[in-house]
């Protein structure tokens, strides 16, 4: 898993409080965020917090790229849908040798492990199998419709890939680009960082949480999961660490961690 922050927006805390001021001021909307110092800025975005205002934090967007993580965590992360996904095409991008993630409760057992990359491997088999014998169907068509033979194969083999991919696992790795405004980030981390998250997502969240907290520390001072805002959400199914949760989190969020 890699996790990196690409891009943000400029200023962020001073832009948020900003936001907020002109809803009450009648100056003009540089000037007023020249105005804000950084320091001033980080106490505006606390009393904001204070107040449960947050709209004015959605002026505010984070990019991260994300890398080594498999269909499993696309599945999860894109039921965010206050938020902007480019994600790398199996349509497109041929997966003839994929990279697979193994979970770790797999990865630490031998005799699991080796069943795991059994099946892995008879996926890829199976892949590539099904992507040749479509693409050999497929280059005749092409052909007689008057493709060049270069122009033949390369249609062929974009259209067998379309439904070769089918076969293939969960596990397959793949990327992507992945743009929230910072309320929107504020509810995946209570979510995703929470104990009871699948462990691919909670360590993706846990990750971008450490960066957002590295560049912007004001706007996500009281981020993580729900027990680090109050208490825990999950009633009956809570993990029952909450007290080691909030400590972990209080490390990451002073930047502590190393």
């Amino acid at each position: 898993m890699k996790v990196v922050l690409l891009a943000h927006t400029p200023a962020p805390e001073q832009t948020v409080a900003a936001a907020a001021r002109l809803c009450y001021s009648d100056t003009g909307v540089e000037a007023l965020r020249e105005s804000i110092s950084k320091e001033r800025a980080e106490e505006f975005v606390q009393m904001l917090a204070g107040f449960g205002h947050d709209s004015p934090v959605e002026h505010v967007t984070f990019t991260f790229g994300i890398e080594g993580v498999s269909r499993s965590f696309l599945a999860q992360v894109t039921r965010h849908r206050i938020a902007s996904f480019s994600v790398q095409s199996q349509r497109y991008v041929r997966q003839d040798h994929f990279v697979f993630v193994t979970p770790p409760a797999i990865a630490e057992n031998p005799a699991l492990l080796e069943q795991y990359e059994q099946a892995m491997q008879q996926s890829i088999h199976s892949y590539n199998q099904l992507a040749d014998a479509l693409a050999a169907r497929y280059v005749p068509e092409f052909l007689e419709q008057g493709c060049s033979e270069k122009a033949a194969r390369s249609k062929a083999e974009k259209k067998a890939i379309e439904d070769a991919r089918y076969v293939l696992p969960n596990a397959c790795e793949t990327k992507m680009i992945l743009t929230m405004n910072v309320r929107s980030l504020r509810n995946f981390f209570r979510l995703r960082c929470c104990q009871r998250a699948q462990w691919e997502i909670r360590a993706v969240a846990t990750e971008m949480l450490r960066l957002c907290c590295q560049t912007a520390p004001a706007l996500f001072r009281n981020a993580g999961p729900g027990c680090c805002c109050g208490g825990c959400t999950e009633g009956k199914m809570s993990c029952g660490k909450a007290k080691e949760v909030r400590e972990k989190f209080e490390v990451i969020r002073n930047g502590e961690e190393g």
